[in-house]
């Protein structure tokens, strides 16, 4: 039995080094666009990487019990019994039910730390304030600090946004992939997001909520640029 034990683990080793390999290596997301996309993505990793090593454990076993103690066609079946079986062993039940009960509540505490690191307000009064109006099937935006109204999202680059998000209608939702973070736009309730783009780049909005017949129509251009260049938008927006 020990041998059997010795080459499972071998198999689950190497199968798991090469899946831990892939996902450390190929790129799977959007590119990494605002603060709080760092530390989702790390979070995500390393789920997915408990998840490849439990995933092999498992198919490891369950490939390697049915390849080599299967029923071979010389062995005969003259008494018609099933073979000798564990009725029960004390220690393995006690290692499968804690192992998962501890990784699962790893996960549950570092999932809050993350939650609270990229809800919190910034300090200081430094956030940008955006308020989005979501409804069949657009978006208005509206810069109460600058009182000016568009139809894009221009924001400055590393500077902390507040979305400040309504509904006009039914649930929509605002979400930019590249940022990671999601809310949904509620009727009746003023909901808010916190986001730092930390990336210059082109993006897109989209709404995340299936929200009627025009709902995979219903994006908006996202614009991070350097601060000089926010300025001089804004600037041109008021005249």
């Amino acid at each position: 039995m020990r041998k059997h034990i010795l080459i499972m683990t071998s198999f689950v080793v190497v199968i798991s080094a090469g899946l831990v390999a892939v996902l450390l290596n190929v790129g799977f997301t959007p590119v990494e666009a605002s603060a709080e996309s760092h530390q989702i993505d790390r979070l995500l990793l390393r789920l997915l990487v408990v998840a490849a090593v439990i995933f092999t454990l498992c198919l490891v076993a369950i490939i390697y019990s049915c390849v080599v103690f299967r029923r071979r066609r010389d062995e005969g079946d003259e008494d018609g019994e099933d073979g000798p079986t564990w009725q029960s062993h004390a220690p393995t039940e006690i290692i499968w039910t804690l192992v998962p009960l501890v990784i699962v509540i790893i996960f549950a505490v570092y999932g809050a730390v993350v939650l609270k690191d990229i809800t919190q307000a910034p300090p200081g009064d430094k956030e940008l304030e955006v308020n989005v109006t979501a409804f069949q099937w657009a978006w208005s935006f509206e810069y109460p600090q600058y009182n000016i109204t568009s139809s894009e999202i221009r924001l400055p680059v590393n500077r902390p946004v507040l979305f400040h998000l309504q509904s006009r209608d039914v649930i929509h939702a605002i979400w930019v992939p590249e940022f990671r973070v999601k809310q949904d736009a509620v009727p009746g309730m003023m909901m808010m997001l916190r986001v730092t783009p930390d990336r210059v780049g082109d993006y897109k909005m989209y709404c995340n909520q299936l929200c009627g017949l025009g709902h995979s129509y219903m994006t908006a251009p996202v614009k991070v640029v350097e601060p000089a260049a926010f300025d001089q938008w804004v600037k041109e927006q008021r005249k």
